[in-house]
């Protein structure tokens, strides 16, 4: 389940980013680089920024040989000069942040006009929420940090209007082939109730 779950976020970030050879991209809380090569691959120049000195040097380690370079910086306060770069990216980091919108607002600010700003996190309108809420509750260590938003609540959060998706519509007792069936239903019919939502803002 897991590589499902794994490639259906992928392919959604990447049909929202679109990055292309050559571009300067941000990915701003980039962790351990799960979803690092996947962008590299296309060509593109990857910044990896993040707050955790350990999950830098581990996507330093897995992007080796590729043009990923490593920032230890918190992505509310970006270290970068305005229109710094062609896109921006960032994947299941902004629920651990609770000035959402001064966040974004630093996404925006170092990208160039014309370029996308993508930014995925975990749906507060998904049953996984549900079920992560109560792990919370009994001291789940990362859950109880998280911040669950909607759909509309990560779409406010830009300065422009944006566009919205959602992947992982499947429970995790799902078994594989159902959730095949159910994540084409969900894409097809644009829910909204899928685990991992992610908007997309092109910077005006």
């Amino acid at each position: 389940m897991g590589l499902l779950v794994r490639k259906y976020e992928g392919e959604l970030t990447l049909d929202l980013l679109k990055p292309g050879p050559g571009e300067r991209i941000l990915d701003a809380g980039c962790g351990t680089g799960i979803f690092t090569l996947d962008f590299l691959s296309s060509g593109s120049v990857i910044i990896g920024l993040d707050i955790s000195r350990p999950m830098v040097r581990r996507a330093r380690k897995k992007t080796e040989g590729f043009p990923f370079y490593p920032v230890l910086a918190d992505m509310s306060n970006l270290p970068f000069r305005n229109h710094s770069f062609h896109k921006v990216v960032s994947i299941t980091a902004l629920e651990f942040i609770e000035d959402g919108k001064k966040a974004v607002a630093e996404l925006f600010r170092v990208t160039r006009r014309g370029g996308a700003i993508v930014v995925a996190t975990l749906n507060g309108l998904s049953p996984w929420a549900t079920h992560r809420k109560e792990e919370a509750g009994k001291g789940h260590p990362i859950f109880r940090k998280a911040i669950f938003r909607s759909p509309d609540e990560l779409r406010s959060l830009g300065p422009v209007d944006g566009v919205v998706r959602t992947a992982i519509h499947f429970a995790k007792e799902d078994p594989p082939e159902r959730a095949v069936e159910i994540e084409y239903e969900g894409r097809s019919k644009g829910w909204h109730t899928g685990a991992f939502v992610a908007a997309r803002w092109i910077k005006p």
